[in-house]
């Protein structure tokens, strides 16, 4: 594959004129220049103004782009969304309907998309793109219809949706009738199925995920597939949406998930399946165990690409490109050097390539391949591009670089071109805004490892001050740090922290071996090992006030921070949001229990010493940082009780901490727009008030 081209330095693009200054919270960092005081920074208020742009998807003549804008609803503490349209030159932006989820109909008289139905629910409608714009509700049904898709013909539209199920067993009792005017207790909640709560939902009663049609013009829709099993590859019982797609005939859809009533019990796995339209028939394709997802079926109707891996053990794995005829027939891999995640796959529309978009080393670009293997790179660059939609031989995306946020793009297919940037929905918010330049760093860990991070600088960055450092650490743990905007870490820069995120073995983006690394030993020493060497190599580069250095991150960054410090003392106070702390525990109070119980190779009663040798909770003696937890009180990813586990245990050993309990938040302290500007503050003002481990007053 094509080496990409690497960053240095970035300088800033955006001049500082036209805002007066706003500095907040820079607490016990040296005193700015007046030079800096001058510039504008961007400050947690201009969070509220921020937009967000996605989804974009592009007529099928090629000459119109509709795509979704979202903001903060200022009054009921949301994001809220929007349609949108331009041209595909960017020209004649304009306001289309509420909703989102807008798909193209074949010939692109209509858009297919989903909205409020003002009773409480989402339902699926139709608009024609006429300039009269005719809105047609296509559902009333009583779930929510997702992921929604024209059949070829346009007749019909297919969309995805939660099924009663039953408990497995009789449970009716024959209890005293009330008295007249009793207020007695609920019915008791009885779970019966292995994972019953869902992160954002709460408890979910019994239910199956499954196919539906309904005619484009309205009326009753038809259930297609049935089964105790889910449409959508749920491989650690996480929704993470269904991959299907209809064959050019409109005889037949090929949808991933795992037809079995053991579904919640097999551990990373899925299969690409077919359900024939007409009469209901189901069957499964691929012929091989394994974790297959996200089907594409090709122009002709002959050929189903789609993303995946043999079943293995093993934690992680890169989703290789595969292919195999509609009958079953011809199973084989394409482009095995490629080892790098990809994202969906769009067919040409002469069915002789397909296109998709590859994360490499915090980058991600858009390749194509033939179904004879042909690998091609056909955008390059220091950039986050997704590939949505293709039309014509032109693809349209988002596009996020160090200092410039999501924005809609559109790029030539060809390859070779630069994309096109066709929205500005931040450019207002950021005038006068001087952002923190961008440093990529590479570095030599154990083993001989190198590992990639970035450093972000405060603007105005002066190399002969000494700043506070704030390491942050990604999730996943298989997640990746990458080149876009973000948000979060340009404010701490705006308030003078150097900060410095890396992509520590276990990170997508760098191969199946690399992401491996930690495999039945997480946490462990060569992720630690990772985050430190990182940490001395910007120390190193002396302009960092290594009495005013913090650690943080949520969820896995939330167990790999607590892990640093239970093995590390340098740094001045920590900030451990959403974590896991004990592995124990963790399995089985999470909403993801299969996922909890195969962390490692032998379940907690086989082996308890390793669930016990990587819990960050066994170290805890071992603490001497002060430490702020942060978690929402909904959170059922990494339940509460993990915080309150390492709250008291801190306690005890007598670490200075405390717990911020986040109102209406599930996983993570950000979702909900006031959440997210006070975990920037509250994280700040807990590493303003510490110096080398000493509380300033």
């Amino acid at each position: 594959m094509q080496p990409l081209r690497r960053l240095s330095t970035y300088p800033v693009t955006l001049a500082a004129a036209g805002f007066a200054c706003v500095l907040v919270l820079v607490g016990s960092t040296p005193t700015p220049t007046a030079a800096q005081t001058a510039e504008g920074r961007l400050t947690v208020d201009r969070y509220l103004d921020w937009e967000r742009v996605s989804d974009p998807r592009i007529s099928p003549d090629g000459s119109r782009i509709v795509y979704t804008k979202s903001w903060v609803n200022k009054l009921e503490d949301r994001w809220d969304s929007s349609l949108h349209m331009m041209n595909a030159d960017g020209s004649r932006k304009r306001f289309l309907v509420e909703g989102s989820g807008a798909r193209w109909s074949p010939d692109g008289t209509r858009i297919l998309f989903t909205a409020a139905d003002g009773e409480g629910g989402t339902q699926i409608f139709v608009r024609w793109m006429d300039e009269e714009g005719s809105v047609t509700q296509v559902t009333r049904v009583q779930g929510t219809p997702m992921n929604a898709m024209w059949s070829p013909d346009g007749n019909m539209i297919s969309f995805t949706m939660d099924t009663p199920g039953e408990l497995p067993s009789d449970w009716s009792i024959a209890l005293p009738a009330a008295p007249e005017g009793a207020t007695w207790t609920e019915t008791p909640r009885i779970v019966e199925n292995m994972h019953f709560r869902r992160d954002f939902v709460g408890f979910t009663d019994p239910v199956y995920h499954h196919l539906f049609v309904v005619p484009s013009t309205g009326g009753t829709e038809r259930q297609l597939t049935h089964g105790k099993w889910h449409v959508g590859a749920r491989f650690i019982a996480v929704y993470w949406g269904a991959g299907y797609d209809w064959t050019p005939d409109g005889s037949t859809i090929v949808f991933d998930g795992l037809m079995r009533e053991d579904w919640d019990k097999r551990y990373f796995e899925s299969a690409i399946n077919a359900v024939d339209v007409a009469t209901g028939e189901m069957r499964e394709i691929t012929p091989t165990r394994g974790l297959w997802t996200s089907p594409s079926v090709s122009p002709d109707g002959s050929t189903i690409a789609f993303t995946g891996y043999e079943w293995s053990p093993q934690t992680y794995h890169v989703g290789e490109i595969h292919t195999i005829g509609i009958d079953g027939s011809g199973m084989r891999m394409l482009t095995p050097e490629l080892d790098r995640d990809i994202g969906g796959i769009i067919w040409d529309d002469d069915g002789t390539r397909f296109y998709f978009a590859v994360q490499d080393r915090g980058s991600s670009n858009v390749y194509s391949a033939t179904t004879s293997g042909d690998l091609r790179q056909l955008t390059d660059g220091v950039q986050m591009l997704s590939l949505s939609s293709a039309a014509r031989g032109t693809g349209v995306g988002v596009r996020s670089a160090p200092q410039t946020p999501g924005d809609v793009v559109r790029f030539d297919l060809a390859g070779g071109a630069e994309p096109t940037q066709l929205t500005r929905v931040n450019e207002d918010v950021l005038e006068g805004v001087v952002l923190g330049d961008l440093e990529e760093i590479w570095y030599e860990s154990t083993e001989g490892a190198r590992v990639q991070g970035w450093v972000i600088k405060p603007p105005g960055f002066d190399p002969s001050r000494r700043y506070p450092l704030i390491m942050e650490i990604h999730g996943g743990p298989h997640g990746m740090y990458n080149v876009g905007f973000n948000w979060m870490f340009q404010n701490f820069a705006a308030n003078d922290f150097v900060v410095l995120y890396t992509n520590p073995r276990g990170s997508t983006g760098y191969g199946t071996d690399f992401g491996n690394a930690i495999d039945d030993a997480y946490p462990g020493p060569r992720d630690l090992a990772d985050l430190l060497h990182g940490v001395d190599e910007v120390v190193g580069r002396g302009y960092i006030d290594t009495d005013r250095m913090y650690v943080g991150g949520c969820s896995g960054g939330g167990a790999l921070s607590s892990w640093v410090i239970g093995h590390d003392n340098r740094f001045a106070a920590a900030a451990v949001r959403c974590p896991v702390i004990n592995w124990m525990s963790f399995a089985g109070t999470a909403d993801v229990a299969m996922w909890g119980y195969r962390r490692f190779r032998e379940l907690p009663w086989e082996n308890p010493d390793k669930w016990l040798r990587h819990s960050s909770l066994m170290y805890a003696g071992n603490v001497t940082t002060p430490t702020l937890l942060l978690t929402g009180e909904l959170d059922l990813r990494t339940p509460m009780s993990q915080t309150e586990e390492y709250y008291q245990a801190l306690k005890m050993v007598g670490v200075p901490t405390a717990i911020i309990r986040f109102n209406n938040e599930y996983h993570g302290t950000g979702t909900r727009p006031s959440n997210f500007m006070r975990t920037q503050l509250y994280m700040r003002k807990w590493y303003d008030r510490w110096v080398g481990k000493v509380p300033v007053s």
